[in-house]
Order: structure tokens, then sequence, then C-alpha cells
């Protein structure tokens, strides 16, 4: 492990049918010229739960690598727009995906997360597809995400 290293996370995530099969994706770049893509495959849940994931994914990946400093890039406004408190988390089963996400956020020096238009995150969202074509993860599905 490397400590004291700088971060980006494009992530993404969908569900086809919603609720239904489900991937999320996510690009970790790391400043010291490190990237990572993964895509993880959900089984049958909403593409909220899947943007959740990603976020997830992304984080303890990062963690794992001793990132400490990271910003999270995202096409979803819901997810950006909660996680920075513009919008009250409702929903019983993203409130404990949110909670989860805090958890992990708490452990980096820094942490920030911006709203990005889909064109811009073609990446993420193309290993997201990846999981739902294929059925299949590069890394374990993140812990704290149950199906729906």
């Amino acid at each position: 492990m490397r400590p004291g290293l700088v971060a980006t996370a494009a992530i993404d995530g969908g569900a086809r049918g919603n609720p239904g099969p489900a991937g999320c994706g996510f690009v970790l770049e790391i400043k010291d010229g490190n990237r990572e893509e993964h895509a993880i495959y959900l089984g049958e849940t909403t593409n909220n739960v899947a943007e959740y994931a990603a976020l997830l994914g992304a984080l303890t990946r990062a963690l794992e690598l001793g990132v400490v400093d990271i910003e999270v890039r995202s096409d979803s406004e819901l997810l950006v727009r909660q996680l920075t408190g513009r919008y009250k988390v409702r929903a019983p089963h993203l409130q404990k995906l949110h909670l989860r996400a805090k958890a992990l956020v708490s452990r980096f020096a820094h942490f920030g997360v911006v709203h990005v238009r889909r064109e811009g995150n073609t990446a993420a969202d193309r290993l997201a597809n990846q999981a739902m074509d294929t059925k299949e993860s590069t890394v374990p599905c993140p812990e704290g995400v149950p199906p729906r």
C-alpha cells in the first residue's frame, strides 16, 4: 500500500427494467499513472442501487490502494445531490447504502463528488453495460449491496 495517493473515479450504474438485471462500473485513475477499470454484475435490482454500488466499489478499491484524496465523477444527479446533502435520502434501501458510502468517505483525507454529463462518463457506462451483458464481475460486489 502506498500512502498519500490522489485519485479520480468515474462511476456509473444501471438496470434494464428498473428493477431488472443490473450492473455498475468504475474507472479509478491514480495520479501516479495507474488506471483500473472494473465491472460488477449485481443481479436484479434498481438503477439507483446500481449507482450506489459503483460508488461503493470505487471507494473500497481506492482505500485498498492507499488513496487518501479522491474526486468521484457521476452522471447520477440523485446520487451526487444525496452525497452533498442537497437531497434527502428517503428510500429505506438507499438509506443503508448512503450510510455505507458516508462511512467510506470519512476514511479519506479529502473527498469530492461532481456531477458530469452522461456524454462525459462513457468509460464507466461501458463497464456497467459490460457487467449487465456478461453477468460477470472483475471485483466482488461491494459490502452492503443486496439486491432490492
